[in-house]
């Protein structure tokens, strides 16, 4: 069929409303009667339009439509006659010319109507903030008075440690990078504010230039604008079943949350940690805290927090058990313990057992399981039995050094120990030492945690030869002592040691060699014969924070040990006593101020009735550093040092911590004094002093010590400088 030319329908503008809606509703029915038409005869829109309209547009929209176009168009396609729509009924609307419509009135305002005012704790005025720069890319803007925000200083501390941007941001940074960050650290701040109770907060992120008006083609940094809002309060708090302890009020007490206090994740942390300990310092062997939950109700601005407790009864300490008998009997478990069966049980011993069992050395891993013996009744206290389970460490040990100094010569150690080669924890040693000054062969028994905690016994014979700069001995040994005294894991407060030591010892002073001049050619006194008994005791008074590397506190030490001397037929008593000082200050976070003062005295004898291995000397890395060991010494008429029966010493340092090596290293300056006297008061008639400066790299068992000393009144005979190399600081 040959497509029709369309009509488009002509509407003229009338002043009748009747002739504006009729040609209106013309004009849609004829577009609606094309329409059907092409969609009945699945006709394009490209078929609709004749090839006059594509050949001269202008021409052919100037022809118009015709009346009888028109009404062909108005009357749409024919019709089947069986058609439903082949007969229409005539529809006749009438319009309603008659109907008045009301006229536009204009509405004037009314002045007495009155507005409800808004509830400033509905929607509080939003606080001042302040600009916080915290890195190159990240600022952050938050309330400006304290009241608004209090945990604002601690909150951007925290903040600032954890944010992504912060630990990230360097030059390399790209946008993508810094937006995936941006939103990290949203989170996080949201994150935090809910810690701190602050369950309406607001948190604006925007990415731009934190200092507009420079000139940068891409976006400088991240700004988060903090409004914290209200902060909510603890509503009720459910501690489930710690009502039933006997003592619940002290318990309830060491949980210090109440209603009403500001809402903090941390404070229910920390004294959740507060109650636990409580419960296990108390008796409460087997109490169990389940994590906390908080309900947080935002119309009362509360959260409900629950924290089920149960104390599951109290109890006393029963036995201690080995799981090895043979290797650590539970007879001397129990000794080393710091408690007694029926006492009130308390976790903190029991951790404390497990580390003095691991400070053996004697065990490679150790655990403590409680176990129940007797339940609590009534009043009554149950019994936990301690089960200690631990594997063997091996307890063999082969040991050498091999060393070299400008003042000993050469010197070659070694030893060999079994440390629980007589069960429990006693140990035998063999020990040699081959040097050029210096040679020696000794047998130790030791014996760990004898009759008590920490208590020691210790026999040690030994055989040597010495040469020093003061003398040379051939000594024969044997020493036995009992102590309590501070160790690398153990640092008590109070340390005490007593002895009796017995010993023959052929002595002779060393002359002072001139420089230049050969010592074998020197002549040599002839040797004398001492038989010594001593009865060495020794305290000590120690507040200081660190064993190897104290920075604050002090250590008083006092020596006194009464001895019996005989040797060329006569027989001599004195008393060899020794007070030493030391005082720690910490000036400030990079600088520690030590320092050190020693007195001796020897009094009841003349000098040459002590052996001179018994008199006093300074010198050395522990004393005035400078000076070889044992060099500083009154000298005779034969050029002999012969040492003295008072002695006073005294040294200072600083301590400088400095950034290098990650803060692991320290620069100390120091200086040392001593003098030493044939009387028994100090006459200070000869005063030595040494300077210089050492290096400490700070480990995780103590600093090693490098100290660079020289004699700033130095002798003919002293050496220009002197190298000292050790574990721990000078004193």
């Amino acid at each position: 069929m040959q497509a029709r030319k369309p009509t488009i329908p002509v509407i003229a503008w009338q002043t009748s409303r009747r002739r504006k809606l009729a040609a209106g509703l013309a004009a849609i029915a004829l577009l609606a009667s094309e329409a059907a038409y092409a969609q009945s005869q699945n006709a394009r829109l490209e078929d609709l339009i004749p090839d006059e309209a594509v050949a001269n547009p202008d021409a052919w929209a100037a022809e118009g439509v015709t009346p009888e176009a028109q009404a062909a168009e108005l009357a749409g396609p024919e019709l089947e006659a069986d058609s439903p729509l082949a007969e229409l009924p005539e529809l006749s609307v009438p319009w309603p010319d008659d109907t008045p419509l009301p006229e536009l009135v204009e509405l004037t305002p009314e002045d007495d109507i009155e507005f409800a005012e808004l509830d400033p704790q509905v929607a509080p005025p939003a606080p001042e903030l302040e600009l916080r720069q915290l890195g190159p890319s990240l600022a952050i803007a938050y309330p400006t008075t304290a009241e608004d925000f209090p945990p604002r200083d601690d909150f951007l501390a925290r903040f600032e440690a954890l944010s992504s941007i912060e630990e990230y941001d360097n030059a390399d940074t790209n946008v993508a990078q810094l937006a995936a960050r941006a939103r990290q650290d949203e989170e996080l701040l949201n994150t935090l504010l809910r810690i701190y109770g602050y369950y309406d907060a607001q948190v604006t992120r925007t990415i731009g230039e934190l200092h507009p008006g420079e000139d940068k083609p891409e976006p400088r940094g991240v700004r988060f604008d903090i409004i914290p809002g209200p902060r909510y309060a603890f509503g009720q708090i459910d501690l489930g079943a710690l009502d039933t302890a006997p003592d619940a009020a002290a318990l309830r007490r060491a949980f210090e949350v109440t209603t009403g206090q500001d809402m903090s994740s941390d404070l229910v942390i920390e004294e959740q940690a507060d109650l636990d300990r409580m419960l296990g310092e108390t008796g409460y062997a087997f109490a169990s805290i389940e994590p906390p939950e908080f309900l947080v109700d935002h119309a009362r601005r509360e959260g409900d927090l629950t924290m089920r407790v149960d104390p599951k009864g109290k109890y006393t300490f029963g036995e201690v058990t080995s799981s090895d008998p043979a290797f650590l009997p539970s007879r001397h478990l129990a000794r080393i313990a710091r408690f007694e069966p029926g006492e009130i049980y308390q976790r903190s011993l029991s951790l404390d057992l497990r580390r003095a069992i691991t400070a053996t050395g004697l065990v490679s891993g150790v655990t403590i399981a409680e176990r129940e013996v007797s339940p609590p009744s009534g009043d009554q206290p149950g019994v936990v039995a301690m089960d200690v389970n631990f594997t063997r460490a091996p307890v063999r040990t082969i040991a050498g050094a091999i060393g070299y100094g400008s003042e000993e010569g050469f010197r070659l150690a070694a030893s060999w120990e079994h440390r629980n080669l007589f069960p429990p924890e006693g140990a035998l040693r063999l020990r040699g030492v081959l040097g050029t000054r210096e040679q020696l062969a000794g047998i130790t028994f030791r014996k760990n945690n004898f009759r008590g905690r920490a208590r020691v016994l210790t026999l040690d014979a030994y055989a040597s030869t010495l040469g020093t700069g003061a003398y040379e001995a051939r000594t024969a040994s044997l020493v036995g002592t009992y102590e309590h005294l501070s160790n690398l894991l153990y640092q008590k407060p109070f340390g005490w040691s007593v002895g009796l030591e017995v010993l023959a010892t052929s002595e002779r002073p060393r002359p002072v060699v001139p420089e230049g001049v050969d010592p074998d050619t020197l002549p040599l006194r002839p040797r004398e014969t001492f038989f010594i008994a001593a009865l060495p005791l020794y305290a000590l008074i120690d507040t200081s924070d660190d064993l190897l590397n104290p920075t604050k506190g002090f250590r008083l030490g006092a020596r006194l040990s009464p001895e019996a001397s005989r040797t060329n037929s006569a027989n001599s008593f004195y008393l060899r006593s020794q007070v030493d000082a030391t005082y720690y200050r910490q000036i400030n976070d990079r600088i520690v101020i030590a320092g050190r003062g020693a007195v001796a005295a020897i009094p009841g004898a003349e000098l040459f009735d002590i052996a001179p291995s018994r008199r006093l000397y300074a010198g050395g890395g522990t004393s005035v550093r400078g000076y070889g060991f044992q060099r500083i010494s009154p000298v005779n008429a034969l050029g002999e040092r012969t040492g003295g029966r008072s002695l006073v010493e005294g040294s200072i340092e600083a301590r400088v911590n400095t950034p290098w090596f990650g803060g692991a290293l320290q620069v100390v300056p120091f200086v040392d004094a001593a003098s030493v006297s044939t009387d028994v008061v100090p006459d200070f008639s000869d005063i030595r002093i040494g300077a210089g400066v050492g290096v400490r790299y700070l480990t995780g068992f103590g600093p090693i010590r490098v100290d660079v000393g020289v004699p700033l009144n130095k002798r003919a005979d002293d050496n220009w400088v002197a190298v000292y190399v050790s574990l721990g600081q000078a004193f």
